[in-house]
């Protein structure tokens, strides 16, 4: 998520308001994300309601008190508060504020998988799910489809996923599914695996191996990341016969090609300019 400069300082400010709304007592974080992922989600069909909340020109009170008589009585104490200061601030667009109510929407659901004590069991669905819409073309086709509708989509997640895997991956994955563009999904996801992973203070390396790695091999390989790139780094591994040996290691934009067929390709582009 890119934000300009006046959208980052608002962000950061909802940001801390979450965070003391979550310190409260009582608090439900996964109540708190439900509820701003679904004003996200109203925010996204109505468009004339979006730039209402995100008129800039328009008194910071007056976008409040919108907010306050949409959604007073409807949605938690503790959601209104971090709406109030959303509502307020200074965005650089209605879409930048859409986006960083996502954003905020997720941490919730996030402190609450933290809370919960699964942050890592989170992650590493979020990580096979990736991999299934990944691995399914006909999938990721249906659910990056423009036209097909939300709640198809949304239907198409809870009949694949539901009871299989923790309530906040479901509603992150449905968040997801929801605001993707195009063929973007898969990258929405990749996004959610490193959001996760943050939580635990890690990067995500995405390791494909020809073979299955023992537990003293993947132990090995993450203390070789952690040096390489001086922090913590959290594997995500997936098997591809195809690879011939070795692996394939993707750390951000950066890819680590140690396989049998990469190392082919090398050769055959030598060749080639040869």
């Amino acid at each position: 998520m890119t934000l300009h400069a006046a959208s980052r300082e608002a962000l950061d400010l909802a940001e801390r308001t979450l965070g003391e709304v979550l310190a409260g007592a009582g608090a439900e974080p996964a109540k708190v994300g439900d509820e701003l992922l679904s004003v996200v989600d109203l925010l996204d069909r109505e468009i004339g309601l979006r730039r209402a909340v995100g008129d800039s020109s328009v008194a910071p009170e007056s976008r409040q008190g919108l907010v306050r008589r949409l959604f007073d009585g409807k949605l938690s104490e503790q959601a209104l508060k971090v709406l109030d200061t959303v509502a307020g601030s200074r965005w650089s667009s209605p879409r930048e504020l859409v986006d960083g109510l996502e954003s905020i929407g997720r941490s919730a659901l996030l402190t609450a998988a933290e809370k919960a004590g699964n942050v890592e069991t989170v992650e590493s669905q979020l990580f096979q799910v990736a991999r299934i819409v990944a691995g399914a073309p006909e999938l990721e086709a249906a659910l990056s489809d423009l036209t097909a509708p939300a709640e198809a989509k949304r239907t198409l997640v809870r009949e694949l996923f539901a009871g299989k895997v923790d309530a906040v991956v479901e509603t992150l994955v449905e968040q997801a599914v929801q605001r993707a563009k195009g063929r973007g999904i898969g990258n929405a996801l990749d996004k959610l695996v490193a959001l996760a992973a943050e939580r635990r203070e890690r990067s995500v390396a995405y390791v494909t191996s020809a073979n299955a790695l023992t537990d003293e091999q993947r132990a090995l390989l993450g203390t070789k990341l952690d040096g390489i790139y001086g922090r913590p780094i959290a594997l995500h591994v997936e098997i591809d016969p195809a690879l011939g040996g070795g692996l394939v290691v993707r750390v951000g934009d950066e890819v680590i090609d140690g396989s049998t067929s990469g190392q082919l390709a090398a050769v055959r582009r030598t060749l080639s300019r040869a």
